[in-house]
């Protein structure tokens, strides 16, 4: 699988919360715990958005959404003495199914309203909000898809807007030769993969695709694919009865210690502690029109 497939399987949406606010002064929502993420879009009027990590401070029109990675908190407030009004809501995901997003999505995904990759998003929050505020059979079903389609286009916008810092997981998507890199390690995550063949995926040398790839990534390829061998691993874990070294086996090691180890080192918790806590553990799914 492409790793854009990659991240959002390894990404778990658990609910989604929604709700039209009507801004006529500073609105602050209330704040969360890390596994959730932010989103909005003017429906009309105008608005700042200000963050409380940062100095950064954004105008927002009609038609322009957001996205915030998991944790982070914003002010909204309004753009003079006209009013405006926000569709508002939350993701919230797994704690453990949260870390691909807080490891990788930028802080802020932004798209304007003017930009083409802005309607898909308009449109399925449109029926989100039908389905979000209906009862009809089937409205958890489709709440759950819908929230995954949005996400999903959201990523989809801020690859294709050409807006992006320059570093990060999705520019580096992006870039023709670490992208390329990218998707063979998603694909074959069992590969044995060594820094010079992950260079010859990407058709550049060794030297130069290991100082391109930590200069966009923060990260070494080797580090990287360790971490996303472990998401997937977790999966396996969650999803199957396959024994610990089959599962090792799956992504790339030839030792069940080794893995052990690995998983430990990047998620917290040893394989079997980890089966144990989600094994039979109730899939949790929230929708709600309550206020965000």
């Amino acid at each position: 699988m492409d790793a854009i497939t990659d991240f959002l399987s390894a990404v778990r949406v658990q609910g989604v919360c929604y709700g039209r606010i009507q801004l006529s002064t500073t609105w602050t929502p209330r704040a969360d715990a890390g596994s959730h993420s932010a989103f909005g879009l003017i429906s009309y009027g105008q608005a700042w958005i200000d963050f409380s990590d940062a100095a950064e401070r954004l105008q927002l029109s009609h038609g322009d959404f957001f996205l915030l990675a998991p944790g982070r908190k914003y002010v909204l407030s309004t753009a003079g003495d006209a009013p405006a009004a926000i569709i508002a809501g939350r993701f919230s995901f797994d704690d453990t199914h949260s870390k691909p997003l807080t490891d990788f999505l930028p802080p802020l995904i932004l798209i304007r309203g003017g930009q083409p990759q802005a309607l898909p998003l308009q449109k399925t929050l449109e029926l989100l909000a039908s389905e979000v505020s209906g009862s009809t059979p089937g409205s958890e079903v489709a709440v759950r898809h819908l929230a995954d389609l949005l996400l999903i286009q959201a990523l989809r916008a801020h690859l294709t807007d050409g807006e992006g810092n320059g570093t990060g997981w999705l520019h580096a998507l992006s870039d023709a030769h670490i992208g390329a890199a990218l998707n063979s390690m998603h694909q074959r995550i069992d590969h044995p993969w060594t820094v010079a063949s992950l260079a010859s995926e990407a058709g550049m040398s060794r030297s130069a695709f290991a100082q391109r790839f930590k200069a966009l990534m923060s990260e070494s390829p080797l580090e990287y694919l360790t971490r996303w061998r472990m998401y997937r691993g977790s999966d396996l874990l969650r999803e199957s009865d396959r024994k610990l070294a089959d599962v090792a086996q799956a992504v790339g090691y030839d030792s069940d210690g080794a893995f052990h180890k690995a998983f430990k080192r990047v998620l917290g918790i040893a394989p079997g502690e980890y089966r144990r806590s989600v094994v039979g553990s109730p899939a949790m799914w929230r929708a709600g029109s309550a206020g965000h």
